[in-house]
């Protein structure tokens, strides 16, 4: 918390492979303490409690995603010293090779953290943090995508796929938010933190900011299900894609694969990360998912659907999995997806 009410500085990084809405949403956030809550109760503005600045490695505008065109305020070299540090996401596929690929920001990174400035990142932005060497026996998390990378990459890494904030490391300043629009969580908490916790609540009323209680986890697993290098097992997951609601599907792809049952289950658990029993659980629970997502469907019908014939079994599972109940799920995210249908006939 910030008790002597200095002007909190922030450097908020920008490279091509980011977007725009989150490096400006970051950005008009922590612009927005102290100063937009007065405006509206009394059309006088308060104090700018923050002052965020745009930095890059790149001199002179430079175009991140979608070819939006943006103009940082200054370079690395020239940033005076901050508070924090702000890393917006890595837009690439995820597992894609990042060594060498940000050698500046990275080695920025960590002369900011010896000098003693927080260093925030959201979705994908911690892996940027693992290849600095600053996550090392530390507690993490990221996009929910790219959370089975940081954990193969960086082993000695503990990687949270399910919470949405994550505060660790030597003064509790490695901040990291997951996927999405967690970044809106980062901002409240740096806000609440180097502010205090009103001036994070205003700014949450001003902007309708819901925190994201739930994490990641309802998403999570959907990163494990990719098809892997490895062409036996990979035929196994293309096989039980369409047949992982029949009973025994595990038996049927041990037979299919011509493997002996233990080589099998240890050449599958090495490729996906999974035993074979789990990732038919991770299919069967996706499926579930969508058929929630989409309609009314009674729970044991859906459990009957997916290829389990115990529903209170199938419920029990599903919320150790996702942290919701079905029902649960259906009520957050089936109104979602109705509104988009709803906007999308418009």
């Amino acid at each position: 918390m910030n008790c002597e009410n200095k002007m909190v500085t922030v450097a908020v990084l920008v490279f091509p492979e980011t977007n725009a809405s989150v490096v400006y949403g970051m950005y008009d956030l922590f612009k927005s303490a102290g100063s937009e809550w007065g405006m509206i109760l009394d059309g006088e503005p308060g104090p700018h409690l923050m002052q965020p600045q745009l930095v890059s490695a790149h001199t002179g505008a430079l175009r991140v995603n979608n070819d939006v065109l943006i103009t940082p305020h200054t370079s690395l070299a020239e940033c005076p010293p901050v508070d924090i540090v702000c890393v917006p996401e890595v837009n690439l596929p995820p597992g894609e090779l990042l060594a060498g690929r940000f050698a500046r920001e990275i080695a920025w990174l960590k002369k900011r953290h010896t000098d003693g400035s927080i260093i925030a990142t959201a979705c994908s932005g911690a892996m940027l943090l693992a290849e600095a060497g600053l996550l090392v026996g530390q507690d993490a998390t990221t996009h929910w995508a790219w959370c089975p990378t940081l954990a193969r990459r960086h082993p000695t890494v503990k990687v949270h796929e399910q919470r949405a904030l994550v505060v660790t490391g030597e003064g509790q300043r490695l901040v990291m938010a997951g996927g999405g629009t967690t970044w809106l969580d980062l901002a409240l908490y740096l806000v609440a933190r180097s502010v205090d916790v009103e001036t994070a609540m205003q700014v949450a009323r001003i902007n309708l900011i819901d925190w994201h209680s739930i994490g990641q986890q309802p998403f999570a697993r959907l990163a494990r299900t990719r098809q892997v290098e490895d062409y036996v097992i990979a035929r196994c997951q293309t096989w039980v894609a369409e047949h992982y609601n029949e009973s025994n599907p595990v038996t049927a792809l041990v037979r299919l694969s011509g493997l002996a049952e233990r080589s099998f289950s240890r050449r599958f658990q090495q490729a996906t990360g999974m035993a074979p029993l789990e990732y038919v659980h991770a299919l069967r629970i996706e499926e579930a998912k969508q058929m929630l997502e989409a309609g009314e469907q009674p729970i044991d019908a859906i459990a009957q659907e997916v290829g389990y014939e115990d529903a209170a079994y199938f419920s029990r599972l599903f919320r150790r999995k996702v942290n919701l109940s079905p029902n649960q799920y259906r009520k957050r995210f089936g109104a979602l997806r109705r509104t988009l249908a709803g906007a999308e006939a418009v």
